[in-house]
């Protein structure tokens, strides 16, 4: 069984932020949102693992209820 990763291991990350930032800029809201979708679902299948994908839902919520 897997757990999530929490320490950085992206190389580049701050060049991959800008590659998200980017993909979005010209998007409408509505395209944006489902380009989101669309890469967490790719993404989702790439894991793979139910475990590391609900720790990974249990902390991005958990980010947003911090930020209250």
């Amino acid at each position: 069984m897997s757990s999530l990763k929490h320490e950085p291991c992206i190389s580049d990350p701050d060049g991959f932020y800008q590659e998200l930032i980017d993909a979005v800029q010209r998007l409408s809201p509505d395209d944006a949102l489902a380009f989101s979708a669309r890469l967490n679902l790719l993404l989702a299948n790439h894991i793979g693992d139910r475990t590391v994908l609900r720790e990974a839902i249990e902390a991005a919520r958990k980010g947003l209820e911090n930020r209250k």
